[in-house]
């Protein structure tokens, strides 16, 4: 019997193969690809269009001992490749990673936890006392301990040959992670608790619903939403939580063993093979009741799902910029309706489209208005940069500087927040005014000073600080322009050198476990200066934090992206989400030069629902989205001339089509790219266009050198 299979080959189509009798569609399968063996997936039925080959020439699959795609992530591989133009194969290479085909290990593998032993060292107490809250894991290999405990597999071995972690006798078809009876929920607010008893309530009746959970910092969106989660567990299903950066769930993850008594499933990227594997066969086999993870956890089959939870779901790291270029959160939303179970967006600061779906009714609203336990909203003042500068030199303006003193006299603490990392943005030769460039990028290096190096941010190069210019070689003429986050903690330095103050980056905080102990460290009051960048912004619930200060409020704010308003006014919102949450009242000062700017009198005032109104207007006019659509057209080759003649040959290609229309080609913001150089087009299209269609077939006319590498984003998020 002839099937079609879509292989996991980079560059190639659905192939037409013999197929043995009784195998359905979704089984895990290895076909021959010439002298290769190569795994797929036998697909639906008229899904795929095939080139016409001769039954008597086709060869025939073999089944692979795995278990089969179920249909609705077959759907939902089908809706990602057809609206992102992305190859279905790169799709369901998220659907099955490397990690789905590594063998089992040798030998049992799998650990219990038996008695702790006493310690007098602290590391080692928090450590065992991590593995304690997670002791339901178990049987489960080193790995996963170790990923549950945020210890390294090395320090368990130790344990392991010190009887604290005993082998099982265990078999590879055994539960890796189980599923302790549910203690008592906390005690909800009334508007929590309607807000939780719909979506109970949705979850049980297995309804395709998205929700919108929109409350302000510090309402408690999480318990309300763990509450769904709790009814998920509780019908014997699974549930899914998507977050934006695994090294930020340290707090939530604190707050789910608190609440459930038992650690969830882990899935992202800095997970060992093991523990992937560990992870993946837990998660599809449906022994693993609640998963969370990074976006790519998105396309995990889940044979129990009942609920996805997408966490501060405004964030711009649900968007994948690289390989397939889908945004997390929409493809969420597909995923409920294909699966029939309900998606909650949870967030204080929501994007426009989500708000839009909202009043036409496609999405469910649950308002949470007031902040948990009674604390209130932090008082916002705004400091005129032009009227009230900082001293020659520095950065921290008067008031600002005075604010942070007044904290420090009363032992509350403070959060200083820079949207930007290392010491400086920009390193500039006195002699002779050259600006230190990447030299695969058109992008200035980043001096970070505690490295000693200058960085690229956008494709990592990096280099020693020279001494003299590499221009002009003069001598300690190199000066850094600009504040970074160093930068600003060397301020603090001088100003308060008995504070305590910490930096807080992606440079600094790299793991769960690192972010652990910034969270340890600040709630025992071992910090009184926080500063940071937007790794600082969400999530975070530090009680005798009262203070935020925004040095740069007016980053971001050009640069003509359509979202730089929203996003600068998410961004801010959510930073000065940090303060007062406890019983102390909190104050956020926000230092800009655009006092009068629409953002910041809608940060001062609180007026959230006046600025997604006026942002409405501007977008409705302009027919952007969500009341039109965008697709960027990227064209790229590593010879400046052959990417620019590509780009002109491609718009000459467009076609007309109304209600459609094509801009450029121009050279992109960013010209060049890791050593590849850039021409954009943007597709400008009302929202009833066929917008893909349209990309397709005009893609479709135009052949282009194999040197030419072209890329589509439908929804662009960035437009560098």
């Amino acid at each position: 019997m002839r099937g079609t299979v879509l292989l996991l080959q980079h560059g190639l189509g659905p192939l037409d193969y013999l197929v043995p009798d009784g195998l359905p569609p979704g089984a895990v399968v290895e076909a021959p690809l010439g002298p290769r063996r190569v795994p797929g997936v036998l697909w639906d039925d008229g899904v795929f269009e095939t080139r016409p080959v001769d039954e008597a020439k086709l060869r025939e699959i073999r089944a692979l001992d795995m278990p089969p795609v179920p249909e609705p992530i077959r759907r939902l591989v089908g809706w990602v490749a057809d609206y992102y133009l992305a190859p279905p194969s790169a799709v369901l290479r998220m659907v099955l990673p490397q990690s789905a085909f590594l063998a089992p290990p040798k030998g049992p593998g799998q650990y219990v936890l038996g008695d702790l032993p006493q310690t007098k060292s602290r590391p080692r107490a928090e450590m065992l006392e991590r593995l304690d809250a997670v002791r339901g894991i178990g049987p489960a290999p080193l790995a996963v301990w170790a990923a549950a405990a945020e210890a390294r597999v090395e320090t368990l071995r130790g344990l392991v040959k010190a009887g604290v972690l005993l082998p099982a006798e265990v078999g590879e078809e055994d539960v890796v992670v189980s599923r302790p009876a549910l203690p008592p929920g906390p005690v909800l607010s009334e508007a929590q608790g309607v807000a939780a008893g719909e979506l109970c309530a949705a979850v049980a009746a297995h309804r395709a619903q998205p929700f919108l959970l929109d409350g302000v910092t510090g309402a408690g969106k999480t318990e309300v939403y763990l509450e769904a989660v709790a009814q998920a567990i509780r019908e014997g299903g699974q549930a899914l939580v998507l977050v934006p950066e695994i090294a930020l769930t340290e707090a939530w993850l604190q707050r789910f063993r608190k609440r459930f008594g038992f650690a969830p499933a882990m899935w992202h990227s800095g997970l060992t093979p093991a523990a992937r594997r560990a992870a993946f066969r837990a998660i599809t086999s449906g022994e693993a009741a609640v998963v969370v993870g990074a976006r790519s956890a998105l396309f995990l089959a889940m044979p129990g799902l009942r609920l996805i939870v997408v966490d501060e779901a405004h964030d711009q790291a649900f968007k994948q910029e690289e390989s397939v270029p889908y945004h997390g959160r929409d493809v969420a939303v597909m995923r409920g309706q294909f699966e029939g179970v309900p998606v909650v967006l949870a967030t204080a600061t929501p994007a426009l489209e989500t708000m839009e779906q909202v009043a036409r009714g496609t999405y469910r609203e649950l308002r949470l208005p007031d902040r948990h336990g009674g604390a209130l909203l932090p008082d916002i003042h705004l400091i005129d940069l032009t009227r009230d500068p900082p001293p020659r030199g520095r950065w921290i303006a008067p008031p600002l500087a005075k604010a942070v003193e007044e904290r420090l006299a009363r032992k509350e603490q403070s959060l200083l927040f820079l949207n930007r990392r290392g010491y400086a943005p920009l390193t500039l030769c006195r002699a002779c005014g050259e600006r230190i460039q990447c030299p695969n990028c058109t992008a200035w290096l980043v001096e970070h000073r505690l490295a000693r190096r200058l960085q690229c941010h956008h494709c990592g190069h990096s280099m020693p600080t020279p001494k003299a210019c590499p221009s002009c070689g003069e001598a300690d003429s190199l000066a850094p322009c600009g504040p970074g986050v160093e930068r600003l903690a060397e301020e603090v330095a001088l100003l308060w050198p008995d504070a305590k103050s910490v930096v807080a980056t992606s440079d600094t905080i790299r793991t769960s476990a690192d972010m652990a102990g910034l969270v340890a460290a600040v709630a025992n009051g071992e910090v009184d200066i926080l500063i940071g960048t937007q790794m600082l912004a969400k999530g975070h619930d530090f009680p005798n934090l009262t203070l935020v200060g925004v040095v740069d409020a007016d980053l971001g704010l050009e640069g003509g992206d359509l979202r730089a308003g929203e996003r600068a006014f998410q961004q801010i919102g959510q930073v000065a989400g940090r303060a007062g949450r406890g019983a102390k009242p909190g104050e956020v000062f926000l230092q800009t030069h655009q006092p009068r700017a629409r953002v910041m009198q809608a940060l001062l005032h609180g007026a959230r629902d006046e600025f997604y109104a006026a942002e409405r207007e501007v977008r409705l006019a302009a027919g952007m989205p969500p009341f039109g659509r965008l697709a960027a057209i990227v064209v790229s080759a590593l010879d400046g001339a052959a990417a620019a003649d590509a780009a002109k040959r491609l718009g000459q290609a467009a076609p007309h089509a109304p209600g459609i229309e094509v801009w450029g080609p121009a050279p992109a913001p960013l010209a060049m790219l890791r050593g590849r150089h850039r021409h954009r087009l943007l597709v400008h299209a009302k929202r009833t266009s066929p917008l893909q269609a349209y990309v397709r077939d005009w893609l479709g006319r135009v052949e282009l050198p194999s040197s030419v590498r072209v890329t589509v984003d439908v929804d662009p998020q960035s437009f560098l």
